[in-house]
């Protein structure tokens, strides 16, 4: 619990630190912005996008709709990639895998019925 509120306060710092630096007048380009995650959210303070390393090393982008429901994730790690598309009832859409043993592509038409290439 302890080191989940450091984290918690070290991201509420580096947020702090990204707002003065971006509400600086005269400064136009940043050769680097380090953070542990990165939030966009939308005027109603609802995460839309997200990027972040997980515990296991992975590394995840997630995009998520005006109600707060994943609909792209992006992930990488040693192992590979990933893509996953889910539609309007986040069910899966379409999965693309690129792993060490090989790779997969799975698509979900209207029905339901997957298709595995």
């Amino acid at each position: 619990m302890k080191n989940q509120r450091f984290a918690v306060l070290i991201s509420v710092f580096n947020l702090i630190v990204i707002l003065f630096i971006a509400a600086r007048p005269n400064q136009e380009n940043f050769e680097k912005i380090r953070v542990k995650e990165f939030e966009l959210v939308d005027t109603k303070g609802i995460i839309r996008a997200s990027f972040k390393v997980e515990p296991d090393g992975e590394m995840m982008m997630r995009l998520k709709d005006q109600s707060g429901n994943i609909r792209v994730k992006l992930g990488a790690s040693d192992e590979g990639s990933g893509l996953v598309l889910l539609n309007g009832a986040t069910a899966l859409g379409i999965q693309a895998l690129a792993k060490n043993k090989g790779t997969t592509l799975v698509l979900v038409d209207k029905d339901g019925k997957k298709r595995e290439l």
